[in-house]
């Protein structure tokens, strides 16, 4: 769940750095946080750009407004505001979903032990 957080939040370039530091400090496997924090892959990247975009536009109760003919300071702030908060909450959901998702795969391919 740390690496996929980790691999949303705008931190471009420390990603595996902080992924590395709060592996050693929460006591995680560090290999499976590293590995996890390559999510923002080039082919990942449009939809993870778009997903914390759309979610800020959603959090903060703005239209989702991709016109590029609109370039002021103002709507680039905007835009940027709205990206950084939605990447945020997008990365929370995606990781707690990812978290669920294989929480539940290991569970049930887990071997049972006779007792």
């Amino acid at each position: 769940m740390l690496g996929v957080f980790m691999g949303i939040v705008p931190v471009w370039g420390y990603q595996m750095l902080i992924t590395l530091f709060l592996s050693r400090i929460f006591r995680l496997n560090t290999v499976i946080a590293i590995v996890a924090a390559n999510i923002s892959i080039p082919p990942m990247i449009p939809f993870i750009l778009y997903g914390s975009y759309a979610t800020g536009c959603i959090v903060l109760g703005r239209p989702i407004d991709l016109d590029i003919g609109n370039i002021s300071f103002e709507h680039l702030k905007s835009v940027l505001t709205q990206y950084v908060v939605g990447s945020f909450i997008f990365a929370a959901l995606c990781s707690l979903a990812a978290g669920v998702f294989f929480g539940t795969i290991l569970t049930l391919c887990r071997k049972r032990v006779p007792q």
